[in-house]
This record gives structure tokens, C-alpha cells and sequence, in this order.
């Protein structure tokens, strides 16, 4: 399956994997003028019993107490093939977000005052480490454990100095990236979003335009101009922008985890499903932190 979030886009991912029954197997027709040609069940020797299976030479026919076992026994689920299901990515994101949280909080308590290039290094290394999994081919849960950590670490850090600032802003910022999600999945389940290619490149679009202007606006302030994109009318539209942004983001990852199960991704996909919801809810928290520091600015 290809699609249009950057982390799920690479060769390779949530592909089915041609060990699964039905995927990745060919049948083939019987030989003309073979000694089952004119059996309609081709070279099952055993196709005119619907129960029989096909036996290697000298193996011995199944019994009716063996036929009827089998067709008691359950049959085999996501967990038996190794599929990915809701679950897995349900897992597997709380696992994510559990081990940022846990490093926010450590450096929200641990982390001296005055020293917060401990943080910036953090930011720099989840940086890395997270364009690392984005391109990598094959899923590493450690990799990805790693981007959490260190992006826990640095948000811990961040949220510290603005919740100085303007007190109980973490808490703002956390209720509101949940207000966020769950707006955003009742909507994509309700049928009111539906990702469509349509939607894919507006929608890319635009982020291409942001991430553009915030470069823009970076170099300038490097030469001491201000181009008002973090205080005042202009900053409050770029962090609603910033948020939708980030809620877009969100419905590609929910298409592309939909998408994923039902195609029969590898269990092991749900680590990459977990880290691109991940990189989602960071963007929207960053968002909406700086948002309401922006609306709180005069307090």
C-alpha cells in the first residue's frame, strides 16, 4: 500500500507480507492431457471430497474424527498470522506516547534551571533519529522508543519554561491536542473527512506553504527582523493553520492505518502506525502550546 503521510510512504511499508494465506500465491491451471485433466477440481486428486485434503505419498487419508476436530478448532485470527489489527496499533502508540510522556517528566523535575542546552541537544538527536525511522525500510521499535525519549525530553523542557510563564499552560495545551484527536477521529469515522487524492494534495499543499513561511520568518529573525508570525492577529491565524495542519496530518495517518489492516500489514507495521501518530500529536501540541501563549500573552 502506498500512501500519502510522509512516515507511512516508503517502499515497503505496510505491505502484506506473502507468507499470509492468499497473498502472494499463484495457482496454476492443470496440464493439458494430464492424468487429471478431466477431474474439475485439476490436480487435487481429492477434489471430489470437500473435506480431503491433499496427501503426500504415503501419508494417510484423514480420519473423520480428525475432519470433524478441524472443523471444531477456531480459526486462524490476526494474532495466528501475524497481521496487524487496531489493537496492535492501539499497543503499540501507548507504548509511544508513555515512554514521551515519562521523559517529559523527567526533564520537567530533573533538569536544572539554567542548563536547557541538555534539551536543545535532545531536540537535535529526536530530530535524527526520527528522519532515520521516516526512511528506514524495515520497522525498529528500539529506533522509534528512541525518537519518543528524546522528544518527551525536549517537550518536558519546553513546557517547563512556558508553564513559568504562564502557569497551568501545559495542562491548556494537553487538554486541547486531545480535544484535537478525538475531533479528528469522530469526524474521519463519521464519514465527514474522507481522504481522498483530492484532499491528499491540498492538503500537502498548504503544509508545504507553512513550513515554507516558517523558514522564511527563521532566516529573518536571524537578521534581527520580525515578521509577526509569533505574536498578535498574524500569529494567532499561523497557529490555527498550524493546528488544522497537524489535524490533517492526523486523517492520513487513520486512512493509512485503515488502510494497512485491511490489506493485512505485518503485525510489526502497527510500531510504524504508532510513530506517524506520534509525529502528529507532537505538531499539534507544539501548535497549541505556542497558540495559547500567543492568546495568553498579555496576561
Amino acid at each position: 500500500m502506498r500512501s500519502s503521510n510522509p512516515v507511512f510512504s516508503r517502499e515497503g511499508s505496510f505491505t502484506r507480507d506473502s507468507g499470509y494465506a492468499g497473498f502472494g500465491t499463484t495457482q496454476q491451471a492443470p496440464q493439458a492431457g494430464g492424468p487429471h485433466a478431466n477431474n474439475p477440481y485439476g490436480n487435487n486428486p481429492y477434489g471430489n471430497n470437500p473435506y480431503a485434503q491433499q496427501q503426500a505419498p504415503g501419508q494417510q487419508p484423514l480420519t473423520d474424527d480428525q475432519l470433524v476436530e478441524m472443523y471444531r478448532a477456531p480459526s486462524a485470527g490476526p494474532a495466528a498470522t501475524g497481521r496487524m489489527t487496531l489493537d496492535d496499533v492501539v499497543a503499540r502508540t501507548a507504548m509511544t506516547l508513555l515512554t514521551l510522556v515519562a521523559a517529559g517528566a523527567v526533564a520537567w523535575f530533573a533538569l536544572p534551571d539554567a542548563n536547557y542546552g541538555v534539551a536543545i541537544g535532545a531536540a537535535f538527536a529526536a530530530f535524527v533519529v526520527g528522519m532515520v525511522v521516516s526512511f528506514k525500510r524495515s520497522v525498529s521499535p528500539p529506533l522509534i522508543l528512541a525518537y519518543a525519549a528524546l522528544e518527551g525530553f525536549f517537550l518536558g523542557a519546553v513546557t517547563r519554561v512556558f508553564n513559568e510563564i504562564w502557569p497551568g499552560i501545559a495542562i491548556q495545551a494537553v487538554l486541547g491536542t486531545a480535544a484535537v484527536f478525538a475531533a479528528m477521529l469522530i469526524a474521519y469515522k463519521s464519514g465527514r473527512i474522507r481522504v481522498t487524492p483530492r484532499y491528499t494534495r491540498i492538503g500537502i499543499a498548504i503544509a508545504m506553504g507553512f513550513l515554507g513561511l516558517l523558514l522564511i520568518n527563521m532566516i529573518a529573525s536571524m537578521f534581527g527582523a520580525d515578521m509577526g508570525l509569533r505574536s498578535g492577529p498574524l500569529g494567532i491565524a499561523v497557529g490555527l493553520v498550524g493546528i488544522a495542519l497537524g489535524a490533517f496530518f492526523l486523517s492520513l495517518d487513520f486512512a493509512a492505518i485503515e488502510e494497512a489492516i485491511r490489506q493485512g500489514a505485518p503485525q510489526k507495521e502497527a510500531w510504524r502506525a504508532a510513530f506517524g501518530l506520534t509525529l502528529s500529536l507532537v505538531w499539534i501540541y507544539i501548535e497549541m502550546l505556542r497558540l495559547i501563549a500567543i492568546l495568553r500573552g498579555d496576561d
